[in-house]
């Protein structure tokens, strides 16, 4: 039996979105900027998935969707987008818990000059909108605040936030990667300037995302060349990634409703299936959350990580992560754990469960059931008693 939990870190290309993709690349695989039949054919692939994708976060106008390779190249092309408009460094707003996507952009400006101010998070991951109000100055540029955190889950008050910025002139950017395809989203209503997305996540092909860039809104690009995507992203656009894309954040869109009350049902019972493990304490927010996300830190033996418990439920045929599988590969602290208060040694004992459109309750049980034996057979609970172990629990705090 194999179960696969880790649909934060990727989600399995949906039937739709392949069969989309495999008309793509023998029907129209033309060239969109092509000004013959064959090119006007992949241009209407690709305007017609444009569409889809600004009906998934209600975007009045398809045009604000600029394609990208994925959510990374988003979260860049937004960012580097706004601050290379200035000549001289100003100053940024992000939260202490950004995707790497946005942390290591943001690093990287540092060093060219830029002030960055990274608002502190509460133990449950939290961003106080006092905090964002009293970081602003006359030279604030730009405000990026994560919507959806994929570590620990936590949704961060992005109505409250936004209006500090809107008040203050200062643009507002979101990387909704985690939160498109399973919570509503609609810019209109939010005001986001910028916001990103990506196709694998709701079950589109990997090598494909999205900009929303509000009316408006100036950018410079991230690539020079023949001007593609309103001249915001120059290069060919991959036509069968685009239309893969395109379907998923229809059907996403179509199917939200249902699927949302769903996963929200089985992340309750899974972490109701596993609230009686002392040492096994959940992370984030527990009502302000992603629907489909459950996440833990481990007390006790230093010597056992999340890699530790990655490696021995895939040997029992579940797949976890420990964090995000950006970070996934390395073994140092987890800086979001850090943010939210933990140790050193705490932050490389975080695991993460996230349930999708395959997920069953009994893929739930199950996973709990093996779970509770693998933490039994690695670290025993009479040996954390021993330790003496003293950490803060997250939720209720």
């Amino acid at each position: 039996m194999q179960i696969y939990l880790d649909y934060s870190a990727t989600t399995p290309t949906r039937p739709e979105a392949i069969a989309r993709m495999q008309a793509a690349l023998t029907e129209t695989w033309g060239n969109p900027s092509s000004l013959h039949e064959w090119g006007a054919r992949a241009a209407m692939v690709v305007e017609t998935a444009r569409f889809q994708v600004a009906g998934l976060i209600n975007a009045s106008d398809p045009d604000a969707i600029a394609f990208t390779a994925g959510g990374t190249e988003a979260d860049n092309l937004a960012i580097i987008g706004v601050t290379q408009q200035y000549k001289n460094p100003q100053h940024l707003i992000i939260s202490s818990v950004e995707h790497s996507a946005v942390a290591e952009t943001v690093r990287s400006l540092e060093q060219w000059g830029w002030e960055v101010t990274r608002l502190p998070v509460d133990r449950q991951g939290r961003v106080d909108p006092a905090d964002l109000e009293s970081a602003m100055r006359s030279n604030t540029v730009l405000v990026s605040i994560i919507y959806g955190q994929s570590e620990i889950g936590t949704l961060q008050p992005i109505e409250e936030l936004l209006p500090i910025a809107r008040h203050c002139g200062v643009l507002f950017h979101t990387d909704a990667v985690q939160v498109a395809g399973r919570l509503p989203l609609d810019v209109q209503q939010l005001g986001v300037d910028l916001l990103s997305l990506s196709s694998h996540k709701i079950y589109g092909p990997q090598g494909a995302g999205a900009l929303y860039v509000r009316p408006g809104v100036e950018l410079l690009p991230l690539l020079g060349g023949g001007g593609q995507e309103r001249g915001l992203r120059s290069g060919t656009q991959a036509v069968p990634a685009i239309a893969g894309f395109g379907i998923a954040a229809e059907l996403a869109a179509q199917e939200m409703e249902v699927e949302t009350l769903r996963l929200i049902k089985l992340r309750d019972r899974l972490f109701d299936l596993l609230a009686d493990i002392p040492y096994l304490i959940p992370t984030g927010h527990r009502e302000q959350r992603l629907p489909h996300h459950v996440s833990f830190y481990l007390l006790g033996d230093d010597n056992i990580t999340g890699r530790t418990l990655v490696r021995e439920m895939n040997l029992a045929g579940i797949g976890i992560s420990a964090g995000s599988a950006c970070h996934s590969g390395k073994l140092s602290p987890s800086p979001v754990l850090q943010a939210i208060g933990l140790s050193n040694s705490a932050a490389l004992r975080g695991i993460r469960l996230t349930l999708g459109r395959d997920t069953t309750a009994a893929d739930v049980d199950w996973t709990a059931m093996v779970l509770k034996q693998v933490l039994e057979r690695v670290m025993p609970l009479k040996e954390v008693q021993n330790r003496g172990v003293q950490e803060f629990r997250i939720f209720g705090n």
